[in-house]
Parts: C-alpha cells; sequence; structure tokens
C-alpha cells in the first residue's frame, strides 16, 4: 500500500503491534519523529515516551509507551525494538506515582556515581510514564 507504511513493535516479553498504518510518531532521544510511506532509511534509538500510532494519518489508533528501545526504517517499514512497552491505556497511575516517588528516594539515597545514574535513569522512566497519562494525544 503506497499509503501505508508497516509498522511492528516488539518488546522482549512479546509482539505488541503489527499491522500497516498510515504514519508513526517515536519518541527519540534526538527529538521525536514521524515516519510515513517512502521515508527515508534511518536507525534511531528511543528514549522514554509514548509512540502514537495512527491510522489513517490523523486519526490515532493506539498509543504505546515505551522506556526505551531502537528505532529502524527502512524500505519494508517501520521497526522498534523496545527495551520494555506497555499501552498507555493500560498504566497503573498509583504504581506510576509510587515508581516516582521511589526513584526519587533512590536518587536521595544514592551513595555512589553508579547508583545515582541508575536512579537517574529509573527517574526519567518514571516521569515519562506519568507524563504519558496526562498528556494529550496528537
Amino acid at each position: 500500500m503506497a499509503d501505508q507504511v508497516h509498522f511492528e513493535l516488539v518488546s522482549p516479553e512479546r509482539l505488541l503491534f503489527s499491522a500497516n498504518v498510515g504514519e508513526v510518531l517515536i519518541p527519540g532521544t534526538e527529538g521525536d519523529f514521524a515516519v510515513l510511506p517512502d521515508h527515508s532509511n534511518v536507525i534511531a534509538t528511543l528514549r522514554p515516551g509514548v509512540i502514537h500510532i495512527l491510522a489513517d494519518g490523523s486519526r490515532v489508533s493506539d498509543r504505546i509507551f515505551v522506556e526505551g528501545g531502537f528505532a529502524e526504517v527502512n524500505a519494508n517499514g517501520c521497526t522498534v525494538l523496545a527495551e520494555r512497552a506497555q499501552r498507555v491505556d493500560e498504566i497503573d497511575r498509583v504504581r506510576a506515582e509510587q515508581a516516582l516517588s521511589d526513584a526519587r528516594e533512590d536518587i536521595e539515597d544514592a551513595k555512589t556515581d553508579l547508583e545515582r545514574a541508575a536512579a537517574a535513569a529509573s527517574l526519567e522512566i518514571a516521569e515519562a510514564r506519568l507524563h504519558a497519562l496526562s498528556a494529550s494525544q496528537y
């Protein structure tokens, strides 16, 4: 289909999404980017954030939170290999708020640079997960 791009989202646990779609909006570490049909070849790293899947190029059909990973765009479509992923509507707000509180405490309690870096990464993910719940759709 010339007006569609094949998109797959894979996490270590499962294949979360596989379909032809109009557009995919991806949270790259260098900034968000959209993948449309006939997109140039790209390999990008992902930051914690929401992948917006647009079925027809304007209507959001799905929103999936990723903790990080890689995206590859080529002639066959776009594949995202996510470290962890879950649909935004499956995120439990209470658990997400607790993870944010725990990450903040871990930063305060960190005794080494390595512990501080790990806690900072957990904090970034927790903040992004909560933001996903309150952010509007594209």
